[in-house]
């Protein structure tokens, strides 16, 4: 079969690549540029705890050379700190988990070596697309001069971008917000009071703080400071980002300290969602399908989980061929989560900016005002939270079967410890990404048990052939506990980590028809099930 076609060299779509690969699959990566990008100290992403993962996972290095773990969160309102937060491990408890920044040059640089050391990722530089056809077997493109040509393939994913030029040529309309927020931002190396520690300050006491600073920190003694700005007005020119500079370094320290500036720049966010995320054998992920950042969300979060969603999906429709429901399931369950996540950040701007009517449903306390921005810089809650797919055109019917447990059906599992194959201990994220579904059985004291003993043992012989019957791949894991769940608990997990469902013990007929309804049904289905679910993305209003 036909590679499946790349559009866009950008973190996402190089982590589409990284993970089509992982899943044995081939693709052309066509980079509308040269292969490398300029490094820009000022502009940096921040990664979640999953999303970090899976950039590991891909075998990108820069988390842990060129990224920076958060050690805590501190909020202040004028002169006042009104929270501190702890992030990561503390005495061994997790109290939140501590989200990774890092620059986006970095991140790229990462994923484009990961890239280079993959024989089934072909990376065509200098290649802007400019003709799209399809037809019931593939997709072909062209590509403009300087390398004029023709390509083949399988699916195309349009990861080029928010001016996406496979948007356009699949005619889908981009509606939305334009101007949402404006930010002044710094990239600098000084010495700051909170080392380690992220740092929002609203309504900053002095003349040029504005009503929002943000400092996060970078390895090195780096921060980037950014400084919201109203949404139409002031130019911000050298002179006047020098003077914010330096009152806010006065401050925060009571004086201004020796600093190196590195970079400048003044952003734009938008709000914006793709009417269509699939057309036909083609799909749009990322910024092509969605932009939005205000109020500390990030959209590269995003985009890497479309990636991730997407990509096993294609992985079964490449070695096995898959349902229409499968393919059309990214669209479902990744628009209704981004449109989610816009809709939450639009009914808080009027909060936390002072919009009149809105007030009233959040009491004007400072601290009610900053969990709402906490969420979203630190990964909680409706801003920032990972999605669930409560509602996927995936998810098996209950039955009296499936059990309760700490993680709903459609959200992410909890990153248990769980024995492999080969006997040895890992984290459960380490075996996402491969292609297959996961079972897991919830089996108390097995992991002082050498594996070849209780493979034979209890209920593990019928569980196996259960798991050896299942219309798809999967692979069999032991965990001693998980959060919610009793004894003999088994648990079904796609391939990107999000539940399918839980069963109170080994029920082969009810976990094949969980796996049967993960993968959509098989290629040969008619898709009963679509009668009765309408897809997420229909049900859900255009985000304007």
């Amino acid at each position: 079969m036909d590679p499946v076609i790349v559009v866009g060299a950008g973190p996402v779509g190089l982590a589409l690549s990284l993970a089509l690969a992982a899943q044995g699959v081939p693709s052309v990566l066509l980079d509308e540029g040269p292969g490398k990008d300029e490094p820009r100290p000022a502009r940096t992403v921040v990664l979640r705890e999953d999303t970090a993962d899976l950039v590991e996972r891909l075998g990108c290095p820069a988390l842990h050379d060129e990224g920076l773990r958060w050690a805590g969160w501190r909020s202040v309102r004028r002169k006042q700190l009104v929270r501190a937060v702890p992030l990561g491990e503390e005495d061994g408890t997790v109290p939140l988990p501590s989200p990774v920044h890092l620059p986006q040059h970095a991140l790229t640089g990462g994923l484009r070596a990961a890239v280079a050391a993959h024989d089934l990722v072909t990376v065509v530089p200098f290649s802007r697309i400019d003709t799209l056809e399809q037809d019931a077997h593939g997709v072909t493109v062209h590509t403009r001069e300087p390398g004029s040509t023709w390509w083949r393939g399988s699916y195309l994913v349009g990861c080029d971008g928010a001016r996406s030029t496979v948007r356009k040529l699949l005619d889908i309309r981009f509606p939305g917000r334009t101007a949402v927020e404006r930010h002044a931002v710094a990239a600098l190396r000084a010495e700051l009071p909170w080392p380690g520690e992220a740092v929002l300050h609203r309504s900053p006491p002095w003349r040029t703080g504005g009503a929002e600073v943000t400092a996060r920190p970078l390895p090195d003694g780096v921060w980037r400071l950014d400084w919201l700005l109203p949404p139409r007005g002031e130019l911000v020119t050298p002179d006047a980002l020098i003077t914010r500079i330096r009152d806010t370094l006065e401050g925060w320290c009571g004086e201004t300290p020796a600093y190196e500036l590195l970079d400048t720049g003044v952003y734009t966010l938008h709000h914006r969602l793709a009417r269509r995320w699939r057309s036909k054998r083609a799909f749009l992920a990322g910024d092509a399908a969605h932009l939005l950042g205000a109020l500390g969300t990030q959209g590269l979060d995003e985009g890497l989980r479309d990636a991730e969603n997407l990509a096993w999906k294609l992985a079964q429709a490449w070695h096995q061929s898959a349902s229409e429901l499968l393919l059309d399931s990214y669209q479902a369950e990744r628009r209704a989560a981004v449109a989610a996540r816009l809709r939450a950040a639009d009914q808080s701007l009027p909060i936390l900016r002072g919009g009149a009517g809105f007030r009233t449903l959040v009491p004007g306390a400072a601290r009610g005002h900053d969990t709402l921005l906490a969420d979203g810089h630190l990964g909680c809650g409706p801003l920032g939270a990972p999605p669930a797919y409560a509602h996927s055109p995936l998810s098996p019917r209950r039955t009296e079967a499936h059990a309760s447990v700490g993680t709903a059906p459609g959200a992410p599992v909890t990153d248990v410890r769980v024995t492999a194959p080969d006997g040895k201990t890992v984290r459960l994220r380490d075996r996402l990404g491969l292609g297959h579904l996961l079972v897991i059985l919830v089996a108390p004291g097995t992991g002082v048990w050498d594996r070849r003993h209780w493979l034979t043992a209890g209920v593990m012989p019928r569980l196996v052939d259960a798991v050896d019957s299942l219309p798809v791949n999967a692979e069999l894991l032991v965990t001693e506990s998980y959060p919610g769940a009793t004894a003999h608990t088994v648990l079904l997990v796609r391939p990107d980590g999000h539940l399918v469902a839980a069963f109170s013990g080994v029920r082969p007929a009810e976990l094949f028809a969980a796996a049967d309804a993960a993968r959509g049904g098989g290629a040969d289905t008619a898709h009963d099930d679509q009668a009765r679910t309408t897809t997420s993305s229909d049900r859900t209003a255009d985000v304007n």
